[in-house]
């Protein structure tokens, strides 16, 4: 995490330097001017800090992950997550650029497959366990309210951090990270969207299973 994980404040050059984030168990990250590492913003998208943080991104991923894919292919879906990532990286840095607490997960990359699924699907409704009183029901919405309710939390969470320039207050979550990449995702989304092989996709299955639409 130390090594590999995006330090804002070691690449904008404004983190104290040898400022120590204690990581628990004893351990810490020390900031360090050298060896500059650029490939970190790439790099800590591969990196989560419990499983509960890669558990949960899975989940997103799982859900709104193929349809996106299914819309321009796997190459294209490739590239598209990882400049996602790169922009929600780029977001955090420009508001929080002196942070010397590494930063990892593939959140922001994930956002902006949410912002895609936004563009692409916002009628498809998707189902929700949400809790009624003392039991857990089922709720079946359309995208756009689970998309945009997301979203606005988002922003709703990330404002005190921007209006007071504390990280502290948005919980330790990088929640701009979260913002870049879902408007990244959005204003990307046609730029890679391929109809071509979403159509080829869609004959090829309806071939194989042709009593389905």
């Amino acid at each position: 995490m130390c090594n590999w994980g995006m330090v804002p404040g070691e690449l904008t050059g404004r983190a104290p330097l040898g400022f120590a984030v204690p990581l628990g168990d004893g351990l810490a990250c020390v900031v360090d001017a050298e060896p500059l590492n650029w490939l970190t913003p790439l790099t800590s998208m591969f990196l989560h800090g419990s499983w509960g943080h890669i558990l949960g991104n899975c989940l997103f991923f799982w859900v709104f992950g193929n349809n996106v894919e299914d819309s321009m292919g796997r190459a294209r879906f490739l590239v598209f997550y990882l400049v996602c990532g790169l922009v929600a990286a780029g977001a955090h840095v420009m508001i929080d650029p002196g942070s010397p607490v590494p930063t990892v997960g593939a959140s922001g990359a994930i956002s902006g497959v949410l912002g895609a699924y936004l563009v692409l699907y916002p009628r498809v409704r998707v189902k929700l366990l949400l809790p009624l009183f003392i039991i857990f029901t089922f709720v079946s919405l359309p995208a756009w309210v689970v998309l945009i309710y997301w979203f606005v939390l988002q922003v709703i969470t990330g404002l005190p951090q921007l209006m007071t320039l504390r990280p502290e207050v948005s919980g330790g979550v990088a929640v701009w990270a979260h913002i870049g990449g879902f408007v990244a995702g959005m204003v990307l989304i046609k730029l890679f969207e391929n109809r071509n092989y979403t159509y080829r996709r869609t004959s090829w299955r309806h071939r194989l299973h042709p009593d389905h639409p």
